[in-house]
């Protein structure tokens, strides 16, 4: 069993059904399943993308620096943070943001320790601002504080059971694989479930990734008990 996990979720997640924004109905079916890890012993750290509101790559240009972009993509993530925030807390889940990046009227400002006390104290840990640093995405964010407050795992929340062969959405005969080496998943180019410096940093640090839908019942709560779901790479 698990007993501190890393849960990586996209900001395209969270959007649901719209376009862009937050839909409240996936943060709160997110709660459920969080509450279940909780209820089983397991310390959780969250950390939510940003690209339902503003990819920092994708704004940048037309007179908007990269830098600016890439810290307007931070706030985004800050601000599902803050929306994650208050849903958890509506579920009666005990949590707290812990911010990357300077915003302290809206979240308490990131450090090891204080994330340390928060998770000892039964609190889920939400940190936002990704690293606070620009041309690092989420993801990476998501393996560096896994490595920082040894989360034994790193759960990539995503809208397919696992990592398959070819694109599942785009081909019928699309085989999942169970498990895959950090080698295959760096240099095959059809991989892209992670970004390629997310899973450089955890191939070096030997830290295991499991990609899954955390939207199917039960499934964080089988993963953290043991199970095997989703695809494993290590």
């Amino acid at each position: 069993m698990y007993k501190r996990i890393m849960l990586k979720i996209s900001g395209e997640q969270l959007a649901g059904d719209y376009k862009s924004g937050i839909d409240p109905n996936i943060v709160g079916l997110l709660a459920i399943e969080v509450k279940k890890a909780l209820d089983a012993g397991c310390q959780v750290v969250l950390i939510a993308g940003g690209g339902n509101m503003v990819r920092g790559a994708e704004v940048a240009g037309h007179g908007i620096r990269r830098v600016t972009g890439e810290h307007m993509g931070m706030l985004s993530g800050v601000i599902n943070s803050m929306a994650i925030t208050d849903i958890f807390e509506d579920h009666a889940i005990p949590t707290r943001c812990l911010s990357n990046i300077f915003v302290e009227q809206v979240a308490e400002s990131y450090s090891y320790r204080l994330a340390e006390k928060h998770l000892e104290q039964n609190r889920v840990v939400i940190v936002a601002g990704g690293m606070g640093r620009p041309f690092f995405t989420h993801d990476t964010a998501a393996v560096n504080v896994a490595l920082e407050l040894e989360c034994e795992v790193v759960l990539k929340a995503t809208k397919v059971d696992g990592v398959y062969d070819k694109d599942p959405l785009k081909f019928s005969d699309a085989v999942k694989l169970d498990t895959m080496d950090f080698k295959e998943a760096v240099s095959n180019e059809q991989i892209t479930v992670m970004d390629k410096a997310a899973l450089g940093l955890a191939m070096e640090q030997h830290k295991p990734i499991i990609v899954f839908d955390v939207m199917q019942a039960d499934n964080l709560l089988k993963i953290v008990t043991g199970e095997s779901i989703g695809t494993k790479i290590s």
